[in-house]
């Protein structure tokens, strides 16, 4: 199967009711439409709704780190764009970056490893061979994008000489 290179998701919009008190998009919600994004690439190789109920399997996020370059507000639109980055046998580590829809500007990153859960013994599990195939051809239609710079940054304040 081919996947698009980066995947790109439906256009989202910012909601009136995730703008605060300094009157831009508060930091919570852009994990919101990132999830959402995530959740269509996701489905893509196998791993939607469905998954849950037919296989009790499902995934977790284990980290994340978020780069926030320049404010959304109320209204705008955003495109998110799923770059898987690595994988293994249950793990997929991938980055998204969000863009405003109209003027292409780049509004945030985001970097999350996720791992594959057995839902009834609560514990990590391989991912079934079927949808390990998709995840690779995934990876494989993404291993010769460019890497955001953003990825693997690590948070912290540097210190003078």
């Amino acid at each position: 199967m081919a996947y698009p290179a980066p995947f790109t998701g439906s256009l989202l919009k910012v909601e009136d009711q995730w703008v605060d008190y300094n009157g831009h998009f508060n930091m919570a919600y852009y994990n919101v439409l990132f999830d959402r994004a995530g959740d269509e690439a996701f489905a893509a190789v196998g791993l939607g709704p469905d998954y849950v109920k037919e296989r009790n399997n499902s995934f977790f996020t284990l980290e994340c780190h978020n780069t926030y370059v320049r404010e959304l507000h109320a209204g705008d639109s955003v495109r998110i764009e799923t770059q898987f980055l690595d994988c293994d046998a249950k793990r997929v580590h991938y980055v998204q970056q969000m863009f405003h829809a109209t003027e292409g500007w780049l509004s945030c990153v985001t970097e999350i490893i996720v791992m594959h859960i057995d839902m009834g013994l609560k514990k990590s599990a391989p991912f079934p061979a079927d949808v390990m195939e998709k995840i690779q051809a995934m990876y494989e239609a993404h291993k010769g994008l460019p890497v955001p710079p953003q990825v693997g940054h690590k948070i912290g304040i540097p210190k003078k000489a």
